[in-house]
């Protein structure tokens, strides 16, 4: 049964990698999600949903860069 506790733990790991990424994209959705709710130009909400995740992504590469730097 070990081996299928390992299984599960790298199958989550895989996906909830740090948890500080997954709060900022469930949070940008959020907000976006609301935005979408406003009477806005129609290609704005995706092209700042894509930038936004795009940051998070620039920013979280960033951030594990310097830490493997570090070490």
């Amino acid at each position: 049964m070990r081996w299928l506790a390992a299984i599960g733990r790298e199958l989550l790991g895989m996906f909830v990698d740090d948890g500080r990424d997954s709060v900022a994209i469930l949070g940008w959705l959020a907000a976006m999600w609301l935005l979408s709710r406003q009477n806005l130009p129609s290609p704005l909400v995706p092209a700042l949903l894509f930038a936004g995740l795009a940051c998070i992504l620039v920013e979280s590469a960033a951030r594990r860069a310097r830490k493997g730097r570090a070490r």
